[in-house]
């Protein structure tokens, strides 16, 4: 009987980290306004480049450049401006996971 919950536990265990890992791999709020332009794969080719696989620092850089103006767009700019720093951060950080 021992050998038989310590087996449970450890299903229980791995069932738990499991379902933690993939409550991190929803994406953080915002990060859907994106797909409605951007492709949500890698191999999507569309007019408007893909940000999935990208490096956040890439990302975060250009929204910096939308926001500030440095970058010119259509509708960047003010997506950007609707923003904090730190959700863009999250969202960089996801949009780079997702390969």
């Amino acid at each position: 009987m021992s050998a038989m919950r310590a087996t449970l536990a450890v299903v229980m265990l791995a069932g738990s980290g499991m379902a933690a890992f993939a409550a991190s791999q929803e994406p953080p709020a915002g990060a859907s306004s994106c797909s409605g332009c951007h492709a949500a794969g890698t191999r999507i080719d569309t007019a408007v480049p893909p940000i999935a696989g990208r490096s956040a620092v890439d990302i975060v850089a250009q929204m910096q450049a939308f926001r500030t103006g440095q970058k010119p767009s259509t509708v960047m700019d003010r997506i950007a401006k609707g923003f904090s720093d730190a959700e863009i951060q999250a969202i960089a950080d996801w949009y780079a996971q997702q390969k």
